[in-house]
């Protein structure tokens, strides 16, 4: 039976965000996205407009997935007067995806949940998804669980020091997974020394060690040279993004032009000066190869998209977990 409306609620940003990526993209399955799903944010349109869209028969297609961001700016029932009274009566071929987030408003609060749309979602048979991670002696069980889901064997002292660095902040053990899923080849087993480095700060780096230590395949290195540079050095990371963009345009350009020494890698790029940047191009683009190449490219216009907001993970997440796959990538090859 299909579920009519799924209400996510938490905190955590990172963790409601990771929890409404992995709902949508399981009600998606493998069907057209494109077709699927209406997205409204409650900054933008009216509440108005998500419900006439949800109580509208699909077209091209024998379902439809409505998500509502930004429900957290109501506090008061009768201010979702028109949702709950949708409720009453759902529509059977649209799925109802219901975010509760403060609006990104600079003032904005976070107001509780109205009772009556609690209940309403829970009288239409729906399912409210609690994303805030479990605190004091709970924490422990809760980072074992997420670590096992995510296909990592992580021995006891390891998961210790996990849970101890995140104290409050259980958000940040999605960074710290997805990190150890780039580094890391499945099934691998990992003690405290393979964790440590992980865990997440020291002065600002010039950019060249960044890519330096991402073309070395050296995972630890290369976040570290990271995070000083967003840390220390006060990077932003579509500048970062920037610098790691031009690096790989440069391989991608080489890539089958045939050069064969740095000076015609230099003239194909138009570099003038030093030929020292199309040499480093040059013997990085052989080492990926094509394929590791366009990997590398895929993997940075991923980055690019989730940085400009397809994904609720902070700026830093997004290049910790790009920079660690695209290390890994240089150190498969």
């Amino acid at each position: 039976m299909t579920i009519p409306v799924h209400l996510v609620k938490g905190a955590d940003d990172v963790l409601r965000g990771e929890a409404l990526t992995k709902l949508v993209d399981g009600l998606v399955g493998t069907d057209d996205r494109t077709l699927l799903v209406d997205e409204f944010d409650l900054d933008l349109v009216e509440l108005g407009a998500a419900v006439d869209a949800a109580q509208t028969p699909p077209f091209l297609t024998d379902r439809r997935i409505v998500v509502v961001r930004r429900l957290g700016k109501f506090s008061k029932g009768e201010e979702v007067a028109g949702l709950i009274a949708y409720l009453e009566d759902p529509l059977p071929s649209t799925t109802l995806v219901l975010v509760w987030e403060r609006s990104s408003e600079p003032s904005a609060r976070s107001p509780r949940i109205p009772p009556a749309l609690t209940k309403a979602v829970t009288a239409a048979g729906g399912e409210i998804v609690d994303t805030d991670a479990p605190s004091g002696r709970g924490l422990g069980a809760w980072v074992a669980e997420q670590l096992q889901e995510a296909g990592l064997q992580v021995d006891g002292r390891a998961r210790q020091e996990i849970t101890d660095t995140l104290g409050e902040d259980a958000g940040a053990l999605v960074g710290v997974i997805e990190r150890l899923k780039g580094a890391f080849s499945p099934g691998a087993r990992l003690g405290l020394d393979d964790v440590a480095p992980y865990l997440g700060p020291s002065g600002g780096v010039p950019p060249w060690e960044l890519t330096d230590a991402i073309d070395s395949g050296d995972v630890p290195l290369a976040l570290e040279k990271l995070q000083r540079m967003m840390g220390s050095g006060d990077r932003h990371p579509l500048a970062i993004m920037a610098t790691l963009q031009s690096h790989y345009t440069r391989m991608l350009r080489l890539d089958g032009s045939g050069v064969r020494g740095e000076k015609e890698a230099a003239q194909v790029l138009g570099l003038k000066g030093s030929t020292f940047p199309a040499k480093k191009a040059m013997n990085q683009g052989r080492k990926l190869g094509g394929p590791g190449v366009r990997r590398a490219v895929a993997l940075l216009a991923t980055a690019d998209v989730d940085l400009r907001g397809a994904r609720a993970w902070p700026g830093e997440l997004v290049m910790e977990v790009l920079v660690a796959r695209l290390t890994r990538l240089s150190r498969a090859r």
